[in-house]
């Protein structure tokens, strides 16, 4: 089966300037998320517990009827810690900013984030938009208004 080939518009923000940071990639064949380099101009240092707003270089035209989400790194949450404070974060088709990635450290120790380091991972999916119709009461299913961990019991 073959996936969806989807045209995505990208340039860098700071044009030649940024030519060395990589563009985003799939680093295997079915990856579902391409991975996003730190555009950072020098080293930063993340204390635990503290957030940091790091630069990617780049802009996306996502289509419409299509997202951005900006996901963590599972070796990077694995071995440091380090998570995305607002994951996962939401690129919309409107959206012609600077993709940045709210990095959190989680860890117990300082990390550090260098010039091209692969920080985040992008996956391009699908949304609709909705139409909400108010009733007064809902379509009973078996599970009704059973909360979290209704479905481990």
């Amino acid at each position: 089966m073959d996936m969806e080939d989807v045209k995505i518009q990208i340039k860098r923000v700071k044009g030649e300037v940024d030519s060395d940071i990589p563009l985003p990639q799939y680093m295997t064949d079915y990856s579902a998320g391409m991975d996003l380099y730190a555009a950072v101009e020098k080293d930063i240092l993340i204390k635990p517990g503290e957030r940091v707003l790091l630069p990617t270089g780049i802009a996306v035209a996502i289509p419409i009827g299509y997202e951005a989400q900006i996901r963590p790194r599972s070796g990077l949450a694995l071995k440091n810690g380090i998570g995305l404070a607002n994951s996962p974060g939401t690129i919309d088709a409107d959206y012609r900013g600077e993709i940045g990635v709210i990095a959190i450290n989680l860890g117990n120790e300082p990390f550090t984030v260098r010039r091209g380091d692969r920080i985040a991972q992008m996956v391009i999916s699908r949304v609709c938009h909705v139409s909400l119709e108010v009733k007064d009461e809902l379509d009973l299913t078996k599970r009704g208004p059973g909360g979290f961990g209704y479905t481990g019991r």
